[in-house]
């Protein structure tokens, strides 16, 4: 299920206020889930398996007890590279 605009080769664009909750399993991998707001009540855009490398655009990170949340402040675009995914800024 991947439903985010694709901006190109590997890369998708996040809307502004999107979440990104990362679940945390015990062998080390991640399960990412994209929200295009937290504050809507809608089902997810994307879900992938794969590791959160890093965050370079603004966010706020908050720890839950299975991971973490990513909220973004003005979007971002989710990459996917060798090491993992990264957000870019816009």
């Amino acid at each position: 299920m991947n439903k985010l605009p694709q901006v190109g080769e590997g890369a998708w664009r996040l809307d502004r206020h999107a979440h990104v909750v990362v679940y945390e399993a015990e062998d080390g991998g991640e399960l990412l889930t994209v929200y295009d707001c937290g504050a809507a009540q809608k089902p997810p855009s994307a879900q992938v398996v794969g590791r959160l490398a890093r965050t370079d655009a603004a966010h706020e990170r908050l720890s839950q007890p299975t991971g973490y949340i990513v909220k973004l402040e003005d979007g971002g675009v989710l990459r996917e590279r060798d090491d993992g995914y990264v957000i870019d800024p816009r």
